[in-house]
């Protein structure tokens, strides 16, 4: 696709799979493990 100026746009929504990710592995054995992301655990009590 191209902007009304002819030049190539760009995607407001990028790929969530990058290649560089380096802790891809990591997250899925704790998914496998524990059923749930790091990031979807309940916030910590103090």
């Amino acid at each position: 696709k191209v902007d009304p100026n002819g030049k190539p746009t760009m995607s407001a929504h990028p790929a969530r799979f990058s290649v560089e990710d380096k802790y891809s592995r990591e997250r899925i054995i704790m998914k496998r493990r524990f059923g749930l992301l790091l990031t979807q655990q309940p916030q910590p009590s103090y």
